[in-house]
């Protein structure tokens, strides 16, 4: 699993490959990271935190956006990101049904308290050019956040 920070005009992307889904989302939540804080010290307590969503692209979506949260009510950067995605009962990972409910994803992250950082903000995520894609290799994922 790797990411990327990419440039995009005023706000920062994160591009980011898993040789599984889960290790994509995984990717992106870590990259969402960097982009918040350069240098991240070792400490800070794991935490869970568990999301469904109706679709694919919008679970990615929701995980993230509950992570940007878990940031501001528990003044923590979440870092160290590990997801598990469950698709929903019938349906096949590559292929997102919006009208199918069910996709989940339970996650955990090391909480490093804010006070040990220099973070930059970064408000929210965005819908703009976001891309989750089976590839021959594994996943791709492109998520451009607003700072």
């Amino acid at each position: 699993m790797s990411y990327e920070l990419r440039d995009h005009t005023a706000d920062v992307a994160v591009e980011a490959t898993g040789e599984t889904l889960d290790a994509v989302f995984g990717a992106v939540a870590d990259g969402m990271a960097a982009a918040m804080c350069a240098e991240i010290p070792a400490d800070g307590d794991r935490f869970s935190l568990a999301v469904t969503a109706e679709g694919r692209e919008q679970l990615l979506f929701d995980y993230l956006d509950e992570l940007i949260y878990e940031r501001d009510v528990r003044g923590v950067l979440p870092v160290d990101n590990e997801a598990t995605v469950t698709a929903p009962a019938g349906s096949v990972q590559d292929e997102s049904d919006p009208d199918d409910a069910g996709w989940h994803v339970d996650a955990t992250a090391r909480g490093v308290p804010l006070n040990r950082v220099t973070a930059r903000d970064l408000k929210a995520v965005t819908y703009s050019e976001m891309d989750i894609s089976e590839t021959d290799d594994g996943w791709h994922a492109y998520v451009v956040f607003d700072v």
